[in-house]
């Protein structure tokens, strides 16, 4: 019967990632792998994780299974920080653990699917593999341009994608920090985006992967709040990969609200038959080190001042290739001063790109989406340089 099978497409950041290991030259730039890096291009562990990890080893006395809805300290630990205040919506809202952001993803697409939702809206580009659970779940996929060429978000492609929805359809909507473009929606624009899902029978799901990398945590979280104070539900998955560095943890959580608590019971009942059947179990160990950060004020402070520090440092990459962008004209670098979070998109064509790798050691996705923390002060100059040798 595997005979039966075909042979698959490589990944290409998988790829990306073996070239630029294999590169000799002592000052290759890599802008293709999705962390976040300091200025000195490390990827390190949080003082806070560390803190609790520590405080975990002397305390944690068993390793026992905690059932499909993994760790519930840490799912109800991370809600006033997603949902504010009235963390619940008045008891409408309840979540659980899944194996990092993908999980809820995959979790909400799977969920959705079993309510009846057959087709999703998903603006483009879009994280890659969005549209790759999608189609696994068996989700029709409809896209919209996300993105207009001044390096703003497309407002008039999200509403008439709600404003034109079924009853049997969905929207996924970025929270912040769009992936892959760094284009977020404005305030404004989240209160008619909200408005226009208010009249709409459309589904938000909302994927908040990158929560305290745009412009803080309150100012990340407040579209996806204002969409949830005018629909009867919604689906949201979160990660906490980025924001507490765990990456290789798999730390997410998946949250669902409802018209009514009674209503509630039975879309949990459904997630947690789905994530049995998917993963049985989440992994505990970096939902209950988030928990025990955010368990302890002393803990909570040194993890908000840290992701403070990745922010700011983001930001400084962002302004310095701003101001370069008399240096690489075409590229519209100026709008990366309004944009957030780690990614960008460059409008770069393949042979361009090749030629950014070949002749300078600069690793960037076939996209053109860059890692803006994989600059510092001291290699932005030598790719803006790289930049204006491949587009002059």
């Amino acid at each position: 019967m595997l005979d039966k099978l075909q042979a698959q497409p490589a990944d290409a950041l998988l790829a990306l990632i073996k070239l630029h290991a294999a590169d000799e030259r002592d000052d290759k730039i890599d802008l293709g792998v999705g962390v976040y890096r300091t200025a000195d291009g490390a990827t390190p562990v949080f003082a806070a994780i560390k803190q609790a990890e520590q405080a975990m080893v002397d305390s944690q006395d068993s390793k026992a299974y905690l059932g499909p809805e993994g760790d519930m300290g840490f799912v109800n630990a991370l809600m006033p920080y997603v949902f504010g205040d009235d963390a619940t919506m008045g008891g409408r809202i309840q979540g659980m653990q899944t194996p990092g952001g993908t999980g809820a993803v995959r979790l909400a697409a799977a969920l959705a699917a079993r309510a009846g939702v057959t087709r999703v809206f998903m603006g483009t580009p879009s994280w890659p593999n969005h549209k790759q659970i999608l189609d696994d779940v068996g989700l029709e996929f409809a896209g919209f341009p996300h993105a207009l060429e001044d390096g703003t978000a497309n407002l008039d492609g999200v509403l008439n994608a709600i404003r034109n929805g079924r009853e049997d359809d969905a929207v996924l909507l970025h929270a912040c920090c769009h992936n892959p473009t760094g284009i977020d929606y404005t305030p404004e624009q989240w209160d008619a985006i909200a408005e226009a899902l208010s009249d709409s029978p459309v589904l938000p799901i909302i994927d908040i992967a990158y929560q305290g990398l745009g412009v803080g945590l309150e100012e990340d979280a407040a579209g996806l709040r204002n969409v949830l104070a005018k629909v009867p539900e919604a689906l949201v998955a979160y990660s906490c990969d980025k924001n507490f560095g765990l990456y290789r943890d798999r730390v997410g959580a998946f949250y669902m609200m409802a018209s009514d608590r009674g209503q509630l019971d039975t879309i949990v009942s459904n997630a947690n038959a789905l994530a049995r059947a998917n993963w049985s179990m989440p992994p505990d160990h970096g939902g209950a080190a988030v928990r025990t950060v955010l368990r302890d004020e002393g803990l909570t402070r040194v993890w908000e001042d840290e992701l403070a520090d990745m922010r700011a440092r983001v930001r400084r990459v962002r302004e310095r290739l701003a101001a370069a962008d008399n240096k690489a004209p075409g590229l519209g670098l100026s709008a990366l001063a309004h944009q957030h979070g780690l990614f960008a998109m460059l409008p770069l064509n393949r042979e361009q790109i090749e030629a950014l790798r070949r002749d300078h050691g600069v690793y960037m996705a076939g996209s053109g989406r860059i890692n803006v923390a994989g600059l510092t002060e001291a290699n932005t100059p030598k790719f803006i340089a790289a930049l204006a040798d491949v587009t002059g």
